[in-house]
């Protein structure tokens, strides 16, 4: 096989080069993918334990630690111990985050957008599934 025509390959380009375009897309409204990924978690289901959001972004926890304190210090976010249990932290949307919602979804259609040009409606529906596949996760719609 030749490497530079593998999967991995392709993928580890495409990785980065994707990457590029988030920070500089997100950058437009003061926000970094890291920060956008955590957002868009906590907007499908506010006050998530930070071992679970670190979970569900394979991410390491003291890397979203360092995101989520970046966030508070920006009041998008704010870290509550757990009830019953001092030793678990939630965190929860502020006002602010709230509200960066729709600025976000708007970025993340352009982003969207860009990264799909070139395919067909089909072509992009597919590539959705198998990335879903990929990562283990069910289709969704």
């Amino acid at each position: 096989m030749e490497l530079r025509k593998s999967v991995s390959y392709l993928l580890s380009r495409l990785t980065i080069a994707h990457r590029n375009l988030l920070e500089k897309t997100l950058a437009e409204i003061g926000l970094h993918s890291g920060q956008a990924s955590i957002l868009i978690e906590l907007w499908q289901k506010d006050g998530q334990r930070q071992v679970d959001i670190a979970e569900k972004l394979n991410l390491a926890p003291p890397t979203v630690n360092k995101i989520i304190n970046g966030m508070i210090e920006s009041e998008l976010v704010t870290r509550r111990k757990t009830e019953g249990d001092a030793r678990s932290t939630r965190i929860y949307l502020t006002k602010t985050g709230k509200n960066l919602e729709p600025q976000v979804k708007l970025k993340w259609e352009e982003i969207e957008e860009q990264t799909l040009m070139g395919l067909t409606k089909t072509e992009g529906l597919i590539l959705r599934q198998l990335l879903a596949k990929l990562l283990g996760e069910e289709e969704f719609d």
